[in-house]
């Protein structure tokens, strides 16, 4: 991994990268105890101890990418409303950066044969999943550490196949290679998100209500019965997507609501 090259073309001030790690968040908040130059990136080829929201686990086999951004204090908004947009904002750019990739395996210049070939669904699933062809092909962990920096946790499916994952899994996730046939170049990759990651934090300091409309745009659970683990308690309704503060509408039984923080099985 050309670490000095990502650096070079981004605004992270530091990266490092390993070919087995336990989890590229843990080892960001180990950075943010060493004080190293932020923004700083970790990236992995695979992780052992990959984490998802909640008790969910991350798969990060060989051949796919797991990155982790460390984020000083100042780099995002101090309050709370704008701080809830932060999964949604980095889904958003993460579709930003797959998108060529998933356009190109459809264009007509990619393969003669495949003319009427339209690009598969890409889009988000609230509250931190990119979804690719209703599959999973990346997942997004946010954690906010004591000093106010935050860790953005990203995952994709990469360069490793769906064939090799655990039975419980292969159903449920999608892979750019599995899509494109193509082996993707990973620096590229990380530095495509990493500026359109740039431009959504900046909009997310100056124009958080157009980031929540991206995010609305995207949304791929409008029109779905979804039920929601909130706490102890599981509401379930009828999704019309994502409110301007972030926020999952849904029609329920009781009325609309706005769900703020919860966990989708």
């Amino acid at each position: 991994m050309d670490c000095q090259r990502i650096v070079s073309e981004t605004f992270v001030a530091s990266a490092e990268h390993h070919e087995v790690i336990g989890s590229t968040n843990d080892r960001a908040r180990q950075c943010a105890a060493e004080g190293r130059p932020l923004p700083r990136l970790v990236m992995a080829d695979r992780q052992t101890a990959g984490r998802g929201r909640g008790s969910h686990r991350w798969w990060t086999p060989s051949g796919s990418l797991a990155m982790s951004l460390l984020l000083p204090a100042d780099a995002l908004p101090d309050d709370r409303g704008r701080a809830s947009l932060v999964s949604l904002v980095t889904g958003v750019a993460v579709v930003d950066a797959l998108r060529p990739l998933v356009e190109q395996h459809a264009s007509p210049n990619h393969d003669p044969a495949c003319k009427t070939t339209r690009p598969a669904p890409l889009g988000l699933h609230w509250p931190n999943d990119v979804m690719l062809a209703g599959r999973k092909v990346a997942g997004i962990l946010v954690e906010a550490l004591p000093s106010r920096a935050h860790v953005i946790g990203i995952g994709v499916n990469t360069n490793n196949t769906a064939a090799d994952a655990p039975d419980e899994l292969r159903e449920k996730l999608a892979t750019l290679r599995d899509l494109t046939g193509a082996t993707c170049d990973h620096v590229e990759l990380i530095i495509a998100l990493l500026r359109r990651l740039e431009i959504e934090f900046q909009l997310l300091r100056n124009a958080p209500k157009e980031v929540a409309r991206r995010a609305d745009e995207l949304c791929l659970q409008r029109g779905r019965e979804l039920s929601i683990h909130v706490g102890e308690q599981t509401i379930t309704g009828r999704c019309q997507g994502i409110a301007h503060n972030g926020a999952l509408r849904l029609v329920t039984p009781d009325g609309p609501r706005e769900i703020h923080s919860g966990v989708i099985p």
